[in-house]
């Protein structure tokens, strides 16, 4: 048994001020609990799909993987653990900050932090309505997106995302970066988006190099497009890349990692082959602004 889908993400950040106006404002998400510590974003029915809570990291603080019920959680437990996993049950008091029935927690081999849960908080009876018009966000079977993580030890990190908790990889791409510096990015898939999480070693010091956020529309992407250029906060132009054909830019954020607002991506389907590519994009996604 493997997690189902990406259910939430979780950031550290220096500013929850700043973020708050930043997911509202630029991105379009709706604003859900907050506190001085920590904030909570809509995109969806779900009572919550992003989190950035008050620290000095400014990166990745957790991601949040659904399973459909007690004993689908219970099989992913036994799995990690029969791959060598140390794995937390947690408590009622985290459950409940979660809003979950259930959660298990554990770390990736870089001591990123992963939560497996099932039984999330719904708000149908308070529609998702962005503050910016926003039409929608992809989430449903597919999740809330996907993020990037930059690792040192690719083997690891495959023997742990796939082996242990279940994720299957979509396709590489050996991308060049510039005239010095080239690396090869493993896109992985848990359900039909083509991928829920990339892994790389990139430069930096940053664990997390970007989340994604898919809209229901084209024109959402272009005017998120226009909000972000009238602040000189773009990263990349317009693109659509090779492997998921997703029509995006990317954007910076308060913390100084990134984030791809797009439409239009493939789904992994049935019959579903890995293949290598040499480039990242069709065409655009031209480096503007630096992360």
């Amino acid at each position: 048994m493997s997690i189902q889908r990406l259910g939430y993400l979780g950031f550290e950040v220096t500013d929850v001020s700043a973020w708050r106006s930043f997911v509202t404002g630029k991105l379009g998400a709706m604003e859900g609990a907050v506190t001085e510590a920590q904030a909570q974003f809509r995109t969806d029915s779900r009572d919550w799909r992003l989190s950035v809570t008050q620290g000095p990291s400014d990166d990745y603080l957790f991601a949040g993987y659904e399973v459909e019920d007690d004993k689908a959680l219970y099989r992913v437990q036994e799995r990690l653990e029969s791959h060598g996993v140390e794995v937390k049950v947690e408590g009622a008091d985290l459950v409940a900050k979660r809003g979950v029935l259930g959660l298990l927690s554990c770390a990736d081999p870089f001591g990123n932090r992963v939560e497996v849960y099932y039984g999330a908080t719904e708000r149908f009876e308070q529609p998702f309505v962005s503050p910016l018009g926003v039409s929608g966000f992809q989430t449903g079977d597919q999740g809330l997106g996907h993020y990037v993580l930059s690792v040192q030890d690719m083997d690891a990190a495959l023997s742990f995302y796939t082996d242990a908790i279940g994720m299957k990889l979509s396709d590489i791409i050996d991308w060049k970066l510039n005239a010095e510096l080239s690396t090869t990015l493993y896109f992985l898939h848990c359900n039909g988006r083509h991928h829920t999480l990339a892994l790389a070693k990139l430069p930096g010091a940053k664990k997390l190099h970007h989340f994604m956020l898919q809209s229901e529309g084209l024109d959402d992407v272009g005017f998120a497009y226009d909000r972000f250029d009238a602040e000189g906060a773009l990263v990349t132009t317009l693109g659509r890349h090779t492997n998921d054909h997703m029509f995006s830019f990317y954007g910076a954020t308060p913390s100084g990692f990134a984030v791809e607002f797009g439409w239009g991506a493939r789904d992994v389907e049935v019959g579903w082959s890995v293949v290598r590519y040499d480039r990242i994009s069709v065409w655009g996604h031209k480096l503007v602004g630096r992360i």
